[in-house]
């Protein structure tokens, strides 16, 4: 099996076409907004939705993109399975997957329930979210989840030098991001408690930094919904704010397709890719398939041009770190509800897809599966345990010389990892 190397004409190509789309929308960018991005999912009934990028894209080396997408149109796979039309979704009812459905398309419902008492989830993200407490309580208040507030001591907000209250600038874009975040952890593990780490800007130093801080606050679950290109940097990046024996990192694998991305390509995380996923007739009552809209929409995955290959990646294909570990669900078209109310974009209840919606629930699933043992990294759990994921096994994210990288099959492959949760079992250890 011949291999494309890391650093080939395939990844300059990847960049060059990013870089592109970057002057292309710079004018756009300045002000915050994208174009919408239009997206058929794979199922023939979710096609038409539309959605935008919620944050901009990397202008310059070592900046970062969160990767959000926000509906904008069209009818979800959750407005079909409940006989919803387009046209009746508003931004005063969810139109996405709620708490119930991720937690019966996981296998996670009775230890939703039960676990995470005394366990705090980190949530890493840019600028500030004025609104983030209120908008998390009306979240969990429509899905009956337990009140999680500064008040009762559940939810903190902090920058990324430990401060309560010396925060970022605010940023429409980002608060959406952070909305989605607050929502998928309070989703899977209602029961734990929740930290809110905001960088003051979108370098990868500063959000390094908010990593950082997160652990020093005590976290032992640590969410990251962003990235950007990989560079010569990481390996410094890496030792910097990554190497945190005894703490669940969760990075997004990325949206704009076959590729690799950083800092999912960190050998100390775990790197989250994306699925599309709807409701069957099946015993486990779902179905996943890769999150695949174009060649350029779709979840990240492939060989890191840079960081080394962990001692749990056993795949012969990349001699270096390979994306991604696990993955849940990312489609925009079969998305998650999230309520946001600040600036622009922050009109109530939207959906939202992207691996910024799967990163979080990964780390939740950790929360609930309980602390990671002194000295270990809990990226390799996954690879003792994979009988207790769900084997995604069909679709693909672009096109590549090596089959697995970003097309499924079953076993190990680039999109999807191996496999969704089914449980805890894949995440204890």
């Amino acid at each position: 099996m011949r291999t494309t190397p890391p650093d080939s004409p395939t990844t300059h190509r990847r960049w060059r076409r990013i870089a592109s789309a970057v002057t292309a929308t710079a004018a756009l960018l300045i002000t915050g907004l994208t174009t919408a991005a239009h997206a058929q999912a794979a199922d023939p009934s979710t096609s038409k939705v539309t959605w935008t990028r919620s944050c901009a894209l990397p202008r310059h080396q070592g900046e970062m993109a969160c990767n959000a997408l926000r509906v904008t149109g069209g009818r979800t796979a959750f407005q079909q399975q409940h006989g919803i039309s387009a046209q009746a979704a508003e931004a005063s009812s969810p139109s996405g997957y709620g708490p119930s459905d991720l937690r019966s398309a996981y296998g996670l419902t009775s230890v939703a329930a039960n676990n995470g008492s005394g366990r705090t989830i980190a949530v890493v993200d840019a600028y500030d979210d004025p609104n983030a407490e209120s908008d998390l309580a009306a979240y969990r208040s429509h899905y009956g989840l337990p009140a999680c507030t500064t008040a009762n001591g559940c939810f903190k907000k902090v920058s990324q030098t430990g401060s309560t209250t010396a925060l970022p600038t605010a940023d429409s874009g980002w608060a959406g991001e952070i909305s989605l975040d607050l929502d998928m952890a309070s989703a899977i593990c209602p029961n734990c408690h929740i930290t809110l780490v905001e960088a003051k800007s979108a370098s990868m130093a500063n959000l390094g930094t908010a990593v950082n801080e997160a652990v020093a606050l005590g976290a032992k679950y640590v969410s990251n919904s962003y990235g950007g290109g990989e560079s010569s940097s990481d390996a410094s990046y890496d030792s910097a704010y990554f190497n945190h024996p005894g703490v669940a990192i969760t990075v997004s694998a990325g949206d704009a397709g076959y590729g690799a991305e950083y800092p999912a390509a960190s050998k100390y995380v775990t790197a989250v890719g994306g699925t599309s996923l709807t409701a069957s007739s099946t015993t486990r009552g779902w179905t996943e398939s890769v999150w695949r809209t174009s060649s350029t929409e779709g979840t990240g995955s492939g060989c890191s041009a840079y960081d080394t290959k962990p001692a749990w990646q056993t795949d012969t294909g990349c001699t270096r770190r390979m994306i991604a570990d696990v993955s849940a669900v990312a489609d925009p078209a079969t998305g998650v509800s999230v309520y946001d109310t600040y600036g622009v974009d922050g009109q109530g209840w939207a959906t939202y897809g992207g691996t910024s919606a799967s990163a979080p629930i990964i780390a939740s699933v950790y929360a609930l599966a309980g602390t990671p043992s002194t000295g270990s990294y809990p990226a390799g759990f996954p690879y003792a345990n994979t009988s207790a994921l769900n084997d995604v096994t069909s679709g693909s994210n672009g096109s590549c010389t090596t089959s697995y990288f970003c097309t499924a099959r079953t076993g190990y492959d680039g999109p999807t990892g191996l496999g969704t949760p089914e449980g805890l079992g894949a995440f204890t250890g």
